[in-house]
């Protein structure tokens, strides 16, 4: 609960001084919630964009262990490390950018795409291009997913909340019209397990609307949120009394007996 009562303070000075004129972050206002006041505490006071905070640092803030940051903390924690240990370690894990920049990564695809079709194009025109895209050996980022074979529900409230609030905002309209489309193509591709949306692909065009468009501190909102989930697991895991983790291991024996294994079944293939 100190960490979690910190973290916001933390994360505000820290946009404050990059962002910012570097002033203080001010009083916590004991009538608001955990949400409302780091969006007070960032310099955002826009009710809507409260609401939006709420739903992206519950949204993010678990996702299953088998993430980088989540499993990290898990791990750390496995060996009676304390909360501080086992928050950091799963910030590490957080800053690779294969895990930490996702929804940065759409944002950049996102411009790359309105600068070559701009914003009136045709649905022809926005299936062609992201043909040409995956032709040119890329990946449409915030497409795919580990282990959802489905469109992720954390898209889903998040375009929930952009139908109701912001639905003529351009970029959310193009998020709206990939997603009619991106699927089929990925679909038809053959390539893509899962052709459908995860969280990644929505969050940063709702960051962008209200104003907020550093998305060098995305990353640090992402760190914030999933601290609520690591630091309950946390406890969760002492009460069950849970081991010490131990992943099994191969040796190079057993890999070159995989190796063979695989070789031989592509060869009857």
């Amino acid at each position: 609960m100190n960490l979690l009562a910190k973290l916001p303070t933390i994360a505000a000075t820290i946009y404050r001084h990059l962002y910012r004129d570097g002033s203080s972050v001010g009083v916590i206002d004991s009538n608001k919630d955990w949400s409302a006041n780091f969006c007070q505490m960032l310099g955002y006071d826009d009710p809507l964009f409260v609401e939006l905070m709420r739903l992206y640092l519950v949204i993010h803030s678990d996702h299953e262990g088998g993430n980088v940051s989540a499993h990290t903390s898990h791990l750390v924690g496995s060996a009676l490390s304390d909360p501080y240990l086992s928050f950091s370690a799963a910030m590490a894990g957080l800053a690779g950018p294969l895990h930490g920049l996702a929804n940065q990564e759409v944002l950049v695809f996102l411009t790359k795409l309105v600068g070559d079709i701009g914003h009136n194009y045709t649905e022809k025109q926005l299936r062609e291009w992201v043909w040409n895209h995956l032709k040119s050996g890329q990946v449409v980022p915030g497409y795919g997913h580990a282990v959802l074979r489905k469109t992720d529900p954390r898209y889903t409230c998040q375009r929930e909340f952009a139908l109701k609030h912001l639905p003529n905002d351009p970029l959310f309209k193009l998020v709206s019209n990939l997603y009619k489309i991106t699927p089929d193509v990925l679909l038809e591709q053959g390539k893509a397990k899962n052709p459908w949306p995860n969280v990644d692909a929505h969050s940063g065009v709702l960051l962008q609307h209200f104003g907020m468009t550093e998305m060098s501190y995305y990353t640090v909102l992402f760190g914030v949120s999933r601290a609520l989930g690591c630091l309950s697991q946390l406890i969760w895991a002492r009460g069950m009394g849970l081991p010490l983790e131990r992943p099994k291991s191969h040796s190079t024996e057993g890999l070159m007996k995989l190796a063979k294994a695989a070789k031989s079944s592509n060869t009857q293939q």
